[in-house]
């Protein structure tokens, strides 16, 4: 936006809708209630307008309930997620022990914190930003944020004990990364984005190692596509757990659900 041009909402509304914002009344009254000086607010906009996510305009994201931090250069976390939490806390209400694998944000792991009050959270990403990131939200509810490899990063007393385990794995095909939204593509790490060949990598991975750190009646919750539903499954399965998988109503994500029956 020029400088010379004073910064009003209506302004702001014009420049989002010339840089393609869908929704660019919403997003201006967001900036507008977000920023504390005219010249931020100006800012932000110029900043959404070059193709930055929303979210990592703002500073932060509605999620679950709660206003959850997101840094420039974090993994948004995506509203349709919270559908993972909500299955989550439909098969283990009762959880002490949480552990939110590629955590991103830590905006899962914050969700159940504050949903189960009281329990133990544990989150973990290889990006140093994201780690940063998730302590600040964890931080209200005493978790506790780890960088590292999947499970290479968590604390070894764990084993055995986790009674909700989630992991929001990067489930896109590398040959369809291309694909993504520009705000995605040039803004998230690929690491978050990026799950392979059929984009289960990492997937596989989580759900091959989960019975040695799941407590016994402990679950594995996990994020993917319709298309790649069965083979995730069938990975679940693989690794001992009795598995199920949860459709929303309006299907754009499942979610498989592993259980280390006693």
């Amino acid at each position: 936006m020029p400088a010379s041009v004073p910064f009003s909402s209506s302004t702001a509304v014009l420049a989002l809708r010339a840089a393609g914002c869908v929704f660019a009344e919403d997003e201006a009254e967001l900036i507008v209630a977000t920023a504390r000086t005219p010249e931020e607010a100006a800012g932000m906009v110029d900043r959404r307008a070059a193709g930055l996510p929303l979210e990592q305009v703002l500073g932060w994201a509605g999620f679950h309930g709660l206003r959850v931090i997101v840094e420039p250069g974090v993994f948004v976390p995506r509203r349709r997620t919270e559908f993972l939490v909500d299955q989550a806390l439909a098969a283990a209400p009762d959880a002490t022990v949480v552990v939110d694998l590629c955590c991103g944000s830590g905006a899962l792991g914050a969700a159940l914190a504050h949903a189960l009050g009281g329990a133990e959270v544990h989150a973990a990403d290889i990006d140093p930003a994201a780690v940063r990131c998730a302590r600040r939200n964890l931080a209200a509810f005493g978790g506790l944020a780890h960088q590292g490899d999947l499970y290479d990063a968590l604390p070894p007393a764990l084993r055995g004990r986790v009674d909700v385990l989630t992991a929001n794995v990067p489930y896109v095909p590398t040959a369809e990364v291309a694909l993504l939204p520009a705000e995605a593509r040039d803004h998230e790490p690929l690491a978050a984005l990026d799950g392979g060949a059929d984009g289960l990598d990492v997937l596989r991975r989580v759900a091959a190692a989960a019975p040695g750190w799941l407590a016994p009646g402990g679950c594995l919750l996990a994020e993917t596509s319709e298309r790649q539903a069965p083979s995730a499954v069938a990975a679940f399965t693989a690794a001992g757990l009795t598995t199920r998988l949860a459709v929303p109503d309006e299907p754009y994500t499942h979610v498989v659900i592993g259980v280390l029956l006693p």
